[in-house]
């Protein structure tokens, strides 16, 4: 199972779901799927710019346990 943990980067960074929308280019609703987990993909470029907005790596933002 992977586990999306951006909301705890966006809180660690104070950053809103709107500040980030406008640093990454995607649409808050785009963005709330993500944070939601019910995305079912990720582009890379999306991941990349999400990080870079965050300042931080995949691995902060994406975990996987076991079910």
């Amino acid at each position: 199972m992977i586990i999306v943990n951006l909301d705890v980067m966006m809180a660690r960074r104070k950053m809103s779901l709107n500040e980030l929308s406008e640093r990454v280019g995607i649409t808050i609703a785009n963005l709330s799927i993500l944070k939601t987990g019910k995305a079912k993909a990720v582009r890379f470029s999306t991941l990349d710019a999400i990080c870079c907005a965050l300042d931080c790596t995949p691995g902060d933002i994406l975990e996987y346990r076991e079910e």
